[in-house]
């Protein structure tokens, strides 16, 4: 009698301990299932929604702010003073925030960096613009090596210039990923020495991820 109770209770036993078993792996199932579809959506959003898009740098105008021209046909020599205001125009396509860091627009004559002007940092929020207006001085010390070409192209009446910018920053989807984001725009334009206007002027525009 008493070895029969006795495995009664063993039997009762292994089976609670079985049903306990099955009941935590039944949790943990669904937790990892759980969590699963946690990380299916969360990939799903950050590839369709949140998909990392390239913020857009435009160059809406460059304006001919000053212009200063002395011509010494004597010497063959020429001093000139130039500065330019582009107006930039940042674009976030992206539904979330793009922060960028520190940059310089550049301004090139013939290839020859003769000016520069500082982009400090800054955030742009999700499907927002920010405008700039970057002005950007000739450093005539910079000419000194082009001093025969800038002579010719001040007696032949238009100065070609370049205008160039930079913006590096990321992206960062669901507070997880990261996604560095290179934007640059390039500008050839000419200034008419006579009409002291900017003439002809064509941008190429550059992001990648």
């Amino acid at each position: 009698m008493e070895i029969a109770s006795s495995a009664t209770k063993d039997l009762k036993s292994t089976t609670a301990a079985a049903r306990s078993r099955r009941r935590r792996n039944i949790c943990i199932g669904a937790s990892l299932g759980a969590l699963l579809l946690l990380v299916i959506l969360i990939l799903i959003l950050a590839f369709t929604v949140f998909k990392a898009r390239r913020p857009i740098t435009a160059i809406n105008s460059v304006a001919l702010a000053d212009l200063a021209v002395s011509l010494d046909i004597a010497r063959v020599a020429v001093d000139i003073n130039v500065t330019l205001i582009a107006a930039v125009a940042v674009t976030n396509p992206n539904k979330v925030g793009f922060s960028y860091s520190n940059s310089t627009a550049l301004l090139n004559y013939r290839g020859e960096l003769v000016g520069e002007a500082p982009i400090p940092a800054g955030r742009i929020d999700a499907d927002q613009s920010k405008d700039m207006n970057i002005t950007l001085t000739i450093m005539a010390d910079r000419l000194l090596s082009k001093s025969a070409a800038v002579f010719s192209d001040v007696v032949a009446g238009s100065m070609p210039l370049n205008t160039y910018t930079r913006i590096s920053g990321r992206v960062k989807i669901l507070g997880i990923f990261k996604i560095h984001v290179v934007s640059t725009t390039s500008c050839d334009l000419t200034i008419d020495i006579s009409s002291r206007k900017i003439g002809d002027q064509q941008c190429n525009y550059h992001t990648k991820i």
